[in-house]
């Protein structure tokens, strides 16, 4: 299947290798998305720090399901139901955009611990985000077997990209 990001199905519906592919694009949309509920949660006034927590998880599952869905609908072919088979290969592949929101939600929780306030546990959340972002693109690039000039390159984008919002947040004076 041409431009899906999951590994596509052999003929007896089970999920094919694809050893020249690496593939961190949940990781990586995960990590941007929760730098973007982030930066904006609490713009408008104290925002609970449990409330940012669950909104970075609901977030993360909401966008994973309907990864899954797009997915789904995209490989359908016409007039079949999906398969209990293909919708956990898809489900299993996306995961990573809830797993990329988890860190960013344990940083927001742990800043309690430590006595910070909530506003600077998202910031910590934010920072982590953006860190695990670039941490993942250029993992994914190695992995890919990039010349280090594209695995920097790579991290530059996504750096570009984490300060791009972390700007908009400065912006929205939070």
């Amino acid at each position: 299947m041409s431009g899906s990001s999951v590994p596509p199905e052999d003929g007896g519906g089970t999920a094919r290798k694809a050893s020249h592919r690496t593939d961190y694009a949940g990781a990586i949309y995960g990590s941007i998305l929760a730098a973007s509920v982030v930066a904006t949660a609490g713009t408008t006034g104290e925002f609970p720090r449990l409330q940012a927590v669950v909104l970075l998880e609901v977030t993360g599952v909401v966008f994973w399901a309907t990864h899954v869905y797009a997915q789904l609908a995209g490989e359908r072919l016409v007039g079949r139901p999906w398969s209990l088979r293909q919708i956990r290969r898809i489900g299993t592949h996306e995961w990573s955009i809830v797993e990329a929101a988890t860190l960013p939600a344990v940083a927001v929780a742990l800043s309690a611990v430590f006595g910070t306030s909530v506003n600077t546990g998202l910031w910590i959340a934010l920072a982590v985000a953006v860190a695990q972002q670039v941490m993942w693109a250029c993992l994914g690039a190695v992995r890919a077997g990039a010349t280090r000039g594209l695995i920097v390159a790579e991290g530059f984008v996504n750096l570009a990209l984490g300060l791009t919002i972390v700007t908009a947040k400065v912006v929205l004076k939070h």
